[in-house]
Parts: C-alpha cells; sequence; structure tokens
C-alpha cells in the first residue's frame, strides 16, 4: 500500500525512505525529532519526542527505514504517521526505485528563465547598477554559474534545483511590473535590490545531495548578512559607484525579510525596500501553497498545518 492510498487509522509495516530530518527543542526543553517519510506517492510528517542518539542516527535524511507505523488524521496538524517501531531496512526487503519520485521544479525551464532574467538586465539603465549586476550575473562567472543551479530554501518554498533562480526572477518581475504602477519608486534601484535580495543563499545553504542544509556560515552570520557581505564587496571594488546609491542598494538588501523578528537587522525605510520586501514576501508564501498542493492526498481539499502559512491551505479544485 503507497502512502497515498492510506485511511484514517490504518497500520502499516514496510519500508520508507526518509526525505528529510531535523531535531529542534521545544519550548519545554524537550528534543523532538521530525521527519519526512516518503515512498514513489508523496511523503508523510511523523515525529519522535525524546530521541536517542541511535534514532538520530537510522532516522537520517537519505536513508531507507523499515517502520512500524500508524497514519492518522490529527485534528490541528493533518495527515502524520504514528511511529511505533523502527530500524534501518535491510537488502531485499526494498527497491529504492519504488520509493523515490521524480523532484519538484520551475514551472519555466532553466535556459527559458535565464533568457527572462537577461532580458530584466538589459532593461536596466543606470550604468552603474548595470555593471554590477554584469559583475555578479556575467553568464561566464563562477557566481552565476552557482546561482542558476541552487535552491531557494531548505523547506517552505522553491526548495529544489534552479529554485533561487526561479525565486529571483519571479520578484524582479513583479517588482519591475509594481514599479510602473508606483511612479516614485525607482525602478532601476528596485528592481537591481530584487534580483541581488538572495545572494547570501549562495553562502547559507549547501545544494549537496542528498538534502539541502544550512552551512556553517549560514547558522552563524545567516542569509542577509551573507548576502550584504558579498554586494558591498562587489561594490567596493567599484570606486566610482556612488555612495549614497551603495546606501539604498544593500538597505533593500538588509530589509527584505521586513522586520526584526524575521531576521532583518533593519526595517524596510523606503520606497525600493518596502517593494521588495512585500514582492518577496508574496513570491515566499505563493511558493508554499505549490509545495502543500504536491503533497495534497487524492480527494483531499485541505493541506495538514503548515507553519509558514500558520494554517492548512485550501484547494478547491483539487480532486
Amino acid at each position: 500500500m503507497t502512502l497515498r492510498e492510506l485511511s484514517d487509522g490504518d497500520e502499516l509495516e514496510q519500508a520508507l525512505l526518509v526525505r528529510a530530518a531535523e531535531a529542534f527543542t521545544t519550548r519545554d526543553g524537550r528534543t523532538v525529532l521530525r521527519v519526512r517519510l516518503g515512498d514513489a506517492s508523496g511523503a508523510l510528517t511523523a515525529v519522535v519526542r525524546e530521541p536517542a542518539d541511535e534514532d538520530v542516527a537510522v532516522l537520517a535524511a537519505d536513508a531507507v527505514v523499515w517502520v512500524r507505523a500508524r497514519y492518522e488524521r490529527h485534528e490541528r496538524y493533518g495527515p502524520q504517521l504514528v511511529l511505533e517501531q523502527w530500524r534501518p531496512a535491510a537488502d531485499g526487503e526494498f527497491e529504492r526505485a519504488a520509493l523515490e519520485r521524480d523532484e519538484p521544479g520551475p514551472a519555466r525551464s532553466a535556459e527559458q528563465m535565464e533568457r527572462d532574467l537577461r532580458a530584466l538586465l538589459e532593461s536596466i539603465g543606470d550604468a552603474d547598477l548595470r555593471a554590477l549586476l554584469e559583475e555578479v550575473f556575467g553568464a561566464t562567472t563562477e557566481t552565476w554559474a552557482r546561482f542558476r543551479e541552487a535552491p531557494a530554501a531548505k523547506h517552505y518554498h522553491q526548495a529544489y534545483r534552479h529554485g533561487l533562480l526561479e525565486h529571483t526572477l519571479t520578484v524582479a518581475e513583479g517588482v519591475s511590473a509594481l514599479a510602473g504602477v508606483f511612479p516614485a519608486i525607482d525602478r532601476d534601484l528596485a528592481v537591481t535590490g530584487a534580483l541581488l535580495h538572495d545572494l547570501g543563499k549562495l553562502d547559507a545553504y549547501s545544494a549537496a545531495e542528498p538534502a539541502i542544509e544550512m552551512t556553517e556560515a549560514g547558522r552563524l552570520q545567516g542569509e542577509i548578512v551573507l548576502g550584504s557581505t558579498r554586494v558591498r564587496a562587489a561594490i567596493e571594488r567599484r570606486p566610482q559607484f556612488p555612495p549614497q546609491r551603495a546606501q539604498a542598494l544593500l538597505h533593500i538588501i538588509l530589509s527584505h525579510h521586513g522586520t526584526l523578528a524575521h531576521g532583518s537587522p533593519v526595517v524596510p525605510v523606503t520606497r525600493e525596500a518596502t517593494l521588495v520586501h512585500m514582492v518577496d514576501n508574496l513570491g515566499g508564501r505563493l511558493g508554499s501553497f505549490d509545495r502543500l498542493e504536491r503533497a495534497l492526498p487524492p480527494g483531499e481539499r485541505w493541506s495538514s498545518w503548515d507553519k509558514a502559512l500558520g494554517a492548512g491551505a485550501w484547494f478547491p479544485g483539487a480532486s
């Protein structure tokens, strides 16, 4: 029986692939291990409370485990597995191909997104900003080669190959379109900020298989600081770059999460920074709907409760 065929209360005993595993500490100080277990039909979340070291080792990302579990629909968290027993799956107990499925990806091809991004670069009239963007996104640069392949996040949105390019391009295109609606916006500055706002993710995340993980630099400094450091260094290599322009551009990057609580060291205090933050936030939230819809069980219209949205998502057209 595949995971998508389960009904509330069903028991299962079979091999599953650990798609992701994350240990965290609850407010009352307890350790919890959250894992995503999947087969070719989809994946479900399971929680191990107070895991031992051997549990963390067995339930590691990309491992195949033999589990005894019960499927249930939690009132708040939706479909999940309640684990009763687990161990490493033995040779002969599974076929890995039967547990894997095609990974999600962008709606546009990487080639099309690159063409669209380069068209956007061509539309920047400010010579200083355009030269700066060319240093980052030039077709032969090492930064572009990495940027083109990188994911946009570890889990919540566009957590797949080319995801960073997709997210960045979507935000920049949205900013470009809205800049024409609000005439006081400096369109070239806002689009440049949108194109560079997540550059720090190149240093904050490792896209090495089998799973996207935060790097040591990402944990210690955060993607915003890493991104502003990259952009500041590029600006400093251009002695003639206007200082006030540099301040405005760096402010967009440093404030794009919108609030101190969400990791920005400052809040947006310019029109351009406010626009980039709003469109970036919209892109991330809509990306979460895509992720939830892919995992939706057959016949369901409501997803499980999602941390990014603070609720379950409704898909009225689902069948």
